[in-house]
Order: structure tokens, then C-alpha cells, then sequence
């Protein structure tokens, strides 16, 4: 589309950005870097707090604190109450600003009701990873509703990945308002690390500091090899209470049956229906090591430094590839066929057995291990911040 606006104007207009979570405020980082170089719009990071210490540990490495915070986090929280309550405190904030966009990623309630709100006040919403679907509305719950939620509110469209792009416009969105950017978590990796490349830094190039617990450090073993690293992230909302059961008995099984022979490291994920259940199993496992939650920077180096990621986590299934760690995805269905479709990633579920016995095999065959590494990053070459300030500034809705 043309650009209609005046640059002087624009200058004085702010875009807001709205990350309420951990991933969020990852892969809005570089979109707030990416603005703030370009002087074209002023970034107004505003944080709905819906996971607040998370939140905050994940934007301390980038130097960024929130302008604006909602403060909607509160215990036993809803996605429902979460999303009320961001539409009803976003709104006086629209009101006041006028900002020329609002920029929302992924799929979180965050996401949805920040993209909802900014619809009804006419300000037109930019979606950071548009288009990621699975397909099924029950996996993952409640997130594909929302990310087809946020497509409908949406006037750019923010593809990672040409089949994203694809999946836009299987559902009827304009090709000229669908953009392939790359996904923005490559760009959050490149600038920890420092350095380009989906493997040129390791544990050993991060600096700098984050809020959070310290990752544990590197043992002899693991330096020589002997002792692999395994990392274990868990939180989906679709496998809480069986799904969570059957995972933590396949940890206990492989650190059993490997005693001194792995190193399994866990940070465990603070919501009660996945830490109470995983404490419980798990404490005091030998092999095993429970931590609480880390920042960003001491989680990345640890990612760098595993054998294998065991893990729920969209975002673990595109930083692996971009670390060079191969992940075993603990879903029925993933948004990102990409990394699977590039060996990158494997989907094992949560059932006990297959967890094992993928686990074994990287363990115990190098060759299956190779299998999944060394291709293509398909997420990105780390500048999808630059291109999607670009299109900001210069394209209208």
C-alpha cells in the first residue's frame, strides 16, 4: 500500500507495543530497538504484567522497562480475566495517545485483547508471528483461538515463515497486507549472543546480566562430553494435570535408568498445576535439578550448552535451531511445521514411552542426533526487527 502519511507528523506519533509474557517481550524487543533507530515513530512499551516477574526478566537483557503497566496479574488468573481486564485498561490509554499502531505478538490473552481494544478505538494493529496455526482450537487452548482472534483485528500481518504467509491467505486476509519477516526471537538471540549465525555463539559468548535465578554451571563432565545436558521447559495449559503426571514419571525413568550418565536440568515453570506436580515427583531425583524460573540470558546459555531440549515451547522450538540444539516437542501438534519439517524438531507428545525412547536415541546414537542438526535456521536471518519498522513507517493501513 502507499504511504500517505506525513513524516513530520509521524514523528511526533507513538506506536505502542503490548507484551504481557515472557515470549513476548523476547520477540518485541528487537521491534522496539528496531523502531527506536529508525526515529520515525517513538516505541511506548506497555506491559499488561499478565506474568509479571517473567515479564520483567525477560526485558531486563534488552535495557527495556515498561512506560505503561496495566497490572493485571493476579493468582488464579483467567485468560478471561486477564483479557477484560487489558481491554478495559488499555482503553483510556488509546484515548489519550492516538498512537499510529499497536503492535501485539503471538497468542497470548494479552495479545487478543490488546489487538481487540486497539480495533474498537480505531487504531490499527500490527501482528508480530501472524499466521502460526495448528488447526485445532483445543491445541494449544486457548492460544489458536486467539491468533485467529488477532487476524480478524489485524491490518499488517506479520508472517515468520512463508507457510504462515500461506496460511494468511489460505483464510482470505490481502496478499498486501501479509509480510514475511522473519521471526523476531532470531533477532533477540543474535543480539544477546553478538554476534550473526544460528551457531557461532554458545553459553560462552552471552553478556551481560538478566533478573532470575543463575543458570547451574557447566561441569568437567559436560566439557568433556560424558555427562550430557538435557533441558527440560514445560507450561502448556492442554496438558496440565495427565500430560504433566506422564512427563515427569518419563524424567524420573530416564534419570534412573542413567544414573551419573546424564545431566537432566529443569526450570520449572511457576504455575501450580505444573510446579506442585513437578516438585512432588521430582524433588530429590538424583540426575534431576529443579530450578526456578531463570532470565533470559542465563536460560539461552544453558539451551547452548544441552545435548537436546526436551519442551512444550514454541519459542524453545525456535531457538534451538537457532543454537544449533536439536528439541523434542512435547505437543500432539505444533504452529511451527517448519522446524519439524527442517529435522530440527521432533514431536514426541507427552506420552511416557515415546518421550523415552526419543530421549534415548540422541542419547545413545550419534547418528540421530546429526539427523536433526546442521540444516538451515528456518525462522529467520536475525533482522526481521529492521523490516518490520520499515513497514510500520511506511506502509498504511
Amino acid at each position: 500500500m502507499a504511504h500517505n502519511c506525513d513524516v513530520t507528523a509521524a514523528r511526533r506519533q507513538q506506536v505502542l507495543i503490548v507484551a504481557g509474557t515472557r515470549p513476548e517481550a523476547i520477540k518485541l524487543a528487537p521491534v522496539h530497538a528496531a523502531l527506536a533507530a529508525a526515529g520515525v515513530f517513538e516505541p511506548v512499551l506497555v506491559a499488561s504484567s499478565q506474568h509479571r516477574e517473567l515479564l520483567l526478566q525477560a526485558l531486563a537483557p534488552f535495557g527495556l522497562v515498561p512506560d505503561i503497566d496495566l497490572d493485571v496479574m493476579s493468582r488464579r488468573q483467567s485468560p478471561a480475566r486477564v483479557a477484560a481486564l487489558v481491554m478495559r485498561r488499555l482503553e483510556p490509554h488509546l484515548a489519550r495517545l492516538r498512537p499510529a499502531w499497536t503492535v501485539v505478538q503471538g497468542d497470548t490473552a494479552t495479545a487478543f485483547a490488546a489487538a481487540v481494544a486497539s480495533f474498537y478505538a480505531g487504531v490499527p494493529v500490527a501482528h508480530v508471528e501472524a499466521g502460526l496455526r495448528t488447526g485445532d482450537l483445543a491445541a494449544p487452548f486457548p492460544e489458536e483461538f486467539h491468533r485467529r482472534a488477532i487476524a480478524i483485528a489485524t491490518a499488517l500481518h506479520l508472517a515468520p515463515t512463508p507457510r504462515a504467509a500461506l496460511n494468511l491467505r489460505a483464510e482470505g486476509v490481502a496478499a498486501d497486507r501479509v509480510h514475511v519477516v522473519g521471526n523476531t526471537v532470531v533477532d533477540a538471540v543474535r543480539q544477546i549472543l553478538g554476534r550473526p549465525g544460528p551457531t557461532s555463539g554458545g553459553a560462552g559468548a552471552l553478556a551481560g546480566a538478566s533478573e532470575g535465578a543463575r543458570a547451574p554451571v557447566e561441569t568437567a563432565a559436560e566439557r568433556r562430553g560424558s555427562v550430557p545436558l538435557v533441558l527440560v521447559t514445560m507450561h502448556r495449559r492442554e496438558s496440565f494435570g495427565g500430560g504433566v503426571r506422564r512427563v515427569a514419571a518419563a524424567l524420573r525413568r530416564l534419570a534412573d535408568e542413567r544414573a551419573g550418565r546424564v545431566r537432566i536440568v529443569y526450570p520449572v515453570h511457576p504455575n501450580p498445576a505444573v510446579d506442585r506436580v513437578m516438585r512432588a515427583e521430582l524433588a530429590g531425583v538424583a540426575g534431576i535439578e529443579l530450578h526456578p524460573p531463570m532470565g533470559y540470558v542465563e536460560f539461552l546459555g544453558l539451551l547452548a550448552r544441552a545435548h537436546f531440549a526436551l519442551s512444550d515451547s514454541g519459542g524453545v522450538q525456535e531457538e534451538g535451531p537457532t543454537l544449533g540444539v536439536p528439541v523434542l516437542v512435547m505437543r500432539d501438534v505444533t504452529e511451527r511445521p517448519e522446524a519439524v519439517e527442517s529435522g530440527w524438531a521432533r514431536l514426541v507428545g507427552t506420552d511416557e514411552e515415546a518421550i523415552l525412547a526419543a530421549a534415548r536415541a540422541l542419547l545413545d546414537d550419534p547418528a540421530a542426533r546429526a539427523a536433526m542438526t546442521g540444516r538451515a535456521n528456518p525462522f529467520g536471518d536475525g533482522y526481521a526487527g529492521e523490516r518490520i519498522a520499515s513497514l510500520l513507517a511506511g506502509v498504511a493501513p
